[in-house]
């Protein structure tokens, strides 16, 4: 357990590292400048470094403090999220919360979803991030992720399925016009194929074959490390394409690409919302994962 007097001159320092001055700082905090540099003199001392460059006119963080500086105001938000939730009123999500998401999918199914959200709750601020990478959500200060597949390692995390995702092979119609619909995958030797890759390596598709899903690797013409810019290729052209069908929708309402292969559909892909365990109790996140849960309901 952490001591108590740990914590004395922290709200002191993180007002002064927000401020130009130690007297800009100590007019904030309606305390005098020698009180605020005594405070921050303690608490230097107390950790064994030096936390700000002084000069005659202004202060700057050094490098440990600025690492000081971030988890403490970290904590500080924390404690604040955590107060919001008690009380009155105080199951609604407010505080900023950081969400990673995949890039196609974020952009035209998850991201709209976490707009009306935040409409529905004013109080709630975003940070959105886009990546189709793994990423740790604790290295990278991520209170909500949304992946898709199987989890690896849920160790330190819990997971919540959202939604369950059709996944769909496309092409344009001036692609099938040039080089013909397959009807097989043994057809698809003769086609030019759009796939994503990751640490170099391209992915495969997932194909229905002998009534079970396995991995299958199609001729990777174009490797493309981002899901936005796959649609982009297949819209323009380029090649075959998988993705959740969903993604498509749109394009293959308006004409723009033609479903193929259907008779190897494979299962459909699971779609989770993932966060620290830690954030388990953030009215923010469980409210947040509450609501998509409920949005992504029609996108089966």
């Amino acid at each position: 357990m952490v001591p108590i007097d740990s914590f004395q001159g922290v709200i002191t320092f993180v007002v002064a590292a927000r401020s130009s001055s130690f007297t800009q700082a100590a007019d904030r905090l309606g305390l005098s400048k020698s009180a605020v540099g005594k405070a921050i003199a303690r608490l230097e001392e107390r950790l064994g470094t030096q936390l700000f460059h002084r000069t005659t006119r202004r202060i700057s963080l050094t490098a440990d403090g600025e690492a000081y500086f971030v988890a403490c105001s970290t904590a500080l938000e924390e404690i604040g999220t955590a107060e919001s939730g008690l009380g009155p009123g105080g199951g609604e999500p407010s505080g900023r919360l950081r969400v990673d998401i995949p890039v196609a999918f974020g952009r035209r199914v998850v991201a709209p979803l976490l707009f009306e959200i935040a409409n529905k709750y004013p109080a709630l601020q975003l940070s959105l991030t886009f990546s189709d990478h793994l990423v740790d959500p604790f290295e990278e200060g991520i209170d909500l992720l949304v992946r898709f597949g199987e989890l690896q390692d849920t160790s330190g995390l819990v997971a919540r399925r959202l939604t369950r995702q059709r996944w769909a092979v496309c092409a344009s119609p001036d692609y099938l016009a040039r080089f013909g619909t397959p009807q097989t995958l043994e057809e698809l030797t003769q086609h030019r194929c759009i796939v994503g890759h990751r640490r170099g390596q391209p992915l495969a598709w997932r194909v229905m074959q002998a009534g079970q899903t396995v991995r299958y690797a199609p001729p990777s013409t174009h490797q493309i490390g981002d899901g936005e810019v796959m649609i982009l290729a297949a819209v323009a052209g380029a090649g075959l394409c998988q993705m959740p069908r969903s993604l498509f929708q749109n394009d293959i309402e308006a004409g723009r690409l033609v479903e193929v292969l259907q008779a190897y559909e494979p299962e459909a892909v699971d779609v989770h919302a993932v966060w620290p365990k830690v954030s388990h109790l953030r009215p923010k996140v469980r409210y947040v994962v509450d609501e998509l849960v409920k949005l992504c309901s029609h996108w089966q």
